[in-house]
C-alpha cells in the first residue's frame, strides 16, 4: 500500500515543492472532510489557518485545536484525520527526506568529542 498523503488524499494535499532534501505540501480541508489513513516523515508543520481536528492512529484517537501561523515540529508517523471545527484546515508541510540523526543531541551539535 502505497502511503503517501500526496496518492492516497489527492483532493487535499497537494506538492509545492521538492527537490532530494525536502519535500513541501499544501494541505487544505473544509469542515466535516476526511482524510484517509496515510504517512509523513519527519516534517515542519505550519498552520496558515486556525483549525480543530481529530487525529486517529491505529486504535488511538486525539483532538487538537491548532491556532494559525504556528510552526510545529512533527515526527514520523501514521494518521487518518477528520476536520471536527467549522473553519477549513489549511497547512503547509515540510517534508525532510534526510535519515533521522540518532546520535546524542552533544553530538550532533558540537561532532565526536575527545575521549
Amino acid at each position: 500500500m502505497n502511503a503517501d498523503p500526496v496518492s492516497t488524499n489527492p483532493h487535499l494535499y497537494s506538492v509545492l515543492f521538492e527537490n532530494e532534501r525536502v519535500r513541501v505540501l499544501e494541505y487544505r480541508d473544509q469542515p466535516g472532510e476526511r482524510s484517509v489513513p496515510h504517512a509523513h516523515p519527519d516534517s515542519v508543520m505550519i498552520t496558515l489557518s486556525t483549525f480543530d481536528r481529530r487525529l486517529h492512529s491505529g486504535e488511538h484517537s486525539v483532538d487538537v485545536t491548532i491556532p494559525a501561523e504556528t510552526a510545529r515540529w512533527v515526527g514520523a508517523q501514521s494518521h487518518s484525520g477528520e476536520n471536527t471545527g467549522s473553519t477549513q484546515t489549511h497547512v503547509i508541510f515540510v517534508e525532510l527526506k534526510e535519515p533521522r540523526v540518532s546520535a546524542p543531541l552533544a553530538q550532533t551539535l558540537l561532532g565526536p568529542t575527545a575521549s
